[in-house]
């Protein structure tokens, strides 16, 4: 069985209130921990990347079903370019970005990129502890 959890639109300047909305929500939902932790640095991540290079906005949303917390973030920009969506290692070099798709990809499981011309969703999961009564 599927459950909403949270369903938000972000925008540049709203990223930190929507981190701890998905931090508070994800908690209430049985992350914990380096778990819970790690899930909101990829939700920062992912919603970063489609707030500077996804047109400025995008839209996010939770929900649980049995074991897992799920996440989806999707843009409307103009799709990720070529050999982004590989599997290959992180970024070489220092300079900045480019690390963020890669670094959810390591901290949490299930992760689905979908991307083109008309935006691009990605979405995630983590494991969580069922609350009483589920």
């Amino acid at each position: 069985m599927c459950r909403q959890v949270l369903c938000a639109s972000f925008a540049r300047g709203r990223i930190t209130v929507l981190r701890r909305a998905v931090s508070e929500h994800a908690a209430y939902e049985g992350l914990s921990g380096r778990t819970l932790e790690d899930f909101v640095l990829a939700v920062n991540e992912v919603t970063t990347n489609a707030v500077v290079h996804g047109g400025g906005r995008g839209e996010l949303r939770l929900w649980a079903a049995g074991d897992r917390l799920w996440c989806e973030v999707t843009d409307h920009g103009p799709g990720l370019p070529p050999g982004w969506m590989s599997d290959a290692g992180p970024p070489t070099g220092f300079e900045g970005g480019g690390r963020g798709l890669w670094l959810t990809r390591m901290l949490c499981d299930h992760v689905t990129i979908v991307s083109g011309p008309g935006g691009t969703s990605v979405t995630f999961s983590a494991p969580r502890e069922r609350r009483a009564g589920e």
